[in-house]
């Protein structure tokens, strides 16, 4: 468990394409059961979009609640297991994209689905190290799935981003602690040069998002005195709509704590993205004073999570950006052939 000093979120922002495929959409092309789908609908980039440019949109809106010019920032992290090139960080092209260079350090971080939470806590460290005054961590992803697979149902786009300082006057709100919790558990994977991830179905439940999360998520409250009487919100990594929730039945969370945060029905699995967007939601609601629970999963296996108070400047700044119901609600729907056009599934 690591106990951060005063370390807080001066500004965030989350970003989610405009474009959607219905999950009956896709049952209807291969067959399915459409009477159980994961998720109701998912987001899908257009043809224009990838990681580096969900990032930069979901960067400026973290920018716009910060209100700090972005030469301060000494430090760009990307979390993601999506980035446009192989060999060439994400971050420096965000960090150029938003003005934030060129006295940084910049670095892309890949664990799967985690590689968000992953990556805030670098620059957590960082800024609570004192070796740099703004750090922005970011998770973003357009996450793939087969054509057909069971992935393909919710693989999906969206960007969060978190500007961090030490400065409390400035935050909307504080990162109180995190722990992390990681085992070699191989649920979920691509080798070199494959296009389409591998994973074990339903092995990726019980002794991997489970038992990481669950693990996590106690250690956090047991090693630092919380208990769950302490969180008014809890935001788990969410792959579907039922394992978040059945994450909260095995560690005895209200339910009512968990809704607010979750997002994987209307626009799918973001991925690195994705515990994040679900803070993020919270954020846009929370009132001072009340904490959140954060616990991302990530395949491979590991699960970071948080503890964060809600600060009285969240009032004056929530407002300078728009709310990612904004872009949750802000649709265009396409059918599969546009679908399979976009995600490149359909190779010229």
């Amino acid at each position: 468990m690591v106990r951060m000093s005063s370390v807080v979120i001066v500004g965030y922002g989350g970003y989610v394409p405009r474009y959607r495929i219905k999950g009956e959409e896709i049952a209807r092309i291969w067959g399915r059961d459409r009477s159980e789908l994961p998720t109701e609908e998912k987001s899908v980039t257009g043809l224009d979009e990838d990681t580096v440019t969900l990032a930069v949109e979901a960067a400026r809106i973290a920018l716009k609640r910060a209100r700090i010019p972005p030469s301060k920032i000494g430090a760009v992290h990307v979390g993601t297991e999506s980035k446009p090139y192989a060999v060439k960080p994400s971050g420096t092209i965000v960090a150029e994209a938003i003005g934030a260079v060129p006295r940084i350090t910049a670095a892309d971080f890949e664990f799967a689905c985690k590689a968000g939470t992953e990556a805030l806590q670098f620059i957590t460290s960082l800024v609570d190290a004192g070796r740099i005054e703004y750090g922005l961590a970011i998770g973003a992803d357009t996450a793939q799935g087969r054509p057909g697979d069971a992935l393909e149902f919710t693989a999906a786009s969206g960007a969060a981003a978190f500007i961090i300082g030490k400065n409390k006057n400035e935050g909307v709100a504080e990162i109180e602690a995190w722990t992390s919790y990681v085992t070699d558990t191989p649920d979920f994977w691509r080798r070199e040069y494959e296009r389409y991830p591998h994973h074990t179905a339903r092995f990726t439940g019980d002794p991997a998002y489970f038992h990481h999360i669950v693990n996590s998520v106690k250690n956090l409250l047991e090693n630092d005195g919380y208990t769950l009487n302490d969180v008014d919100y809890v935001v788990f990594h969410q792959p579907n709509t039922r394992f978040p929730l059945v994450a909260a039945r095995l560690l005895g969370v209200d339910l009512e704590k968990v809704k607010p945060g979750l997002v994987v029905g209307q626009i799918g699995n973001t991925y690195a993205a994705c515990s994040l967007l679900g803070l993020v939601r919270v954020l846009d609601q929370a009132k001072p004073g009340q904490r959140i629970l954060l616990s991302s999963f990530g395949s491979g296996a590991g699960s970071d999570s948080y503890i964060i108070r809600v600060l009285e400047n969240i009032k004056l700044k929530r407002d300078l950006a728009p709310p990612l119901d904004k872009f949750i609600d802000r649709k265009t729907y396409i059918d599969y052939a546009i679908y399979a056009r976009h995600r490149k599934k359909i190779l010229m």
